[in-house]
């Protein structure tokens, strides 16, 4: 789990974060030529909010999913040998018990809840930036040439 999940998702998260940093930098620095030439800014200032609350709602989630990834990856053993003892006292299995003196460790249920939870916020958050107005209506016109209708193009 730790090579295969939790360190691509830490890389990946990383490095779209440093991305984003540079991306907003280069933005705000466009922002201020912009405004010093007097060229109106409004669409892009709104482009730099829709970006800023999109990562906001995409980060944090992925944030989360990860605390819990990790809080599986170092609870799993204990959750195992709890698993283990208990299966061998309810069955009576012919193979001895483990004579395992630590507190029984169980899954906290919440904790797998929000995981999946702010997995599907991310694919959410996701959706909505890329089914927008101008997207539909690009899928739109799209199916209606494949089956030979010509539609006027978004303007």
């Amino acid at each position: 789990m730790r090579s295969f999940v939790l360190i691509p998702l830490i890389v990946y998260l990383v490095f779209g974060t440093i991305f984003l940093s540079s991306g907003f930098v280069s933005l705000f620095r466009i922002r201020t030529v912009m405004k010093h030439d007097g060229t109106k800014t409004d669409k892009l200032e709104k482009l730099m909010i829709r970006i800023g609350v999109f990562s906001v709602l995409y980060t944090l989630p992925a944030l989360i999913v990860i605390s819990c990834l990790i809080y599986e990856h170092t609870h799993f053993d204990g959750w195992m040998a709890t698993w283990h003892k208990d299966m061998c006292e309810k069955h009576k299995y012919a193979i001895p018990c483990p004579r395992d003196n630590r507190p029984q460790n169980y899954p906290l249920f919440e904790v797998f809840m929000i995981k999946y939870l702010m997995t599907m916020i991310v694919g959410i958050t996701s959706s909505v930036w890329i089914w927008s107005g101008k997207t539909v209506h690009s899928w739109r016109v799209f199916f209606n040439r494949l089956q030979g209708r010509h539609v006027e193009a978004y303007v």
